[in-house]
């Protein structure tokens, strides 16, 4: 390993992340250069220098989530044919979304094509594009919902939604057992 080597790309990270806190309105404008970096740490084990891994080495340093950081180097590790001042201009959020086409369709991905859509969309159509381009359907808003369930009821609940997996014939969506479990509840009904 490359110690000098390593000690820079640590160090360029953590300067990197201190400008990021720094300066709120540009948080997100170094997002490529910051994938890059984490590439080169995973890769060569820059993150041995002072960790025991590198999950350990994205704890110290993303604290909050380590899955923004799994996003950047996604961008990096399947946009490396796209300029990096191309990629920072659309934001990390639309990089992403290209990143998801890139790794599907490998050396045949399109890159002038979807970095044109990306400019042209906005965040919210690029993501009902690319989610097209997966499922061939229509993309339908969703809400995340919590609630709480008491011990007692978890081995129901689970039970239901693997039942409702099992007639479905696919793993699907927790959320489309649910719709099942109400079908079948409609159906008995009457």
């Amino acid at each position: 390993m490359d110690k000098t080597r390593a000690q820079q790309v640590l160090a360029r990270i953590d300067a990197i992340l201190r400008w990021e806190q720094g300066v709120d309105q540009q948080k997100d404008q170094r997002f490529a250069e910051l994938g890059k970096h984490l590439c080169e740490v995973r890769d060569r084990d820059y993150w041995r220098l002072g960790y025991t891994s590198f999950e350990g080495f994205l704890e110290a340093k993303f604290p909050d989530s380590r899955r923004k950081a799994y996003y950047l180097m996604s961008i990096h590790d399947h946009l490396h044919q796209i300029p990096t001042l191309e990629i920072e201009n659309l934001g990390w959020s639309k990089a992403l979304e290209l990143a998801k086409v890139a790794k599907s369709e490998g050396r045949h991905f399109d890159s002038a094509t979807w970095l044109h859509k990306a400019k042209e969309k906005t965040k919210q159509e690029l993501k009902e594009e690319v989610y097209k381009y997966f499922t061939g359907g229509e993309y339908e808003p969703y809400e995340m919902v919590y609630f709480k369930l008491f011990e007692s009821q978890l081995p129901v609940v689970e039970k239901a939604l693997y039942v409702a997996s099992r007639m479905a014939g696919t793993e699907r969506s927790r959320g489309y057992c649910l719709e099942l479990i109400e079908d079948v509840r409609k159906i008995v009904e009457i």
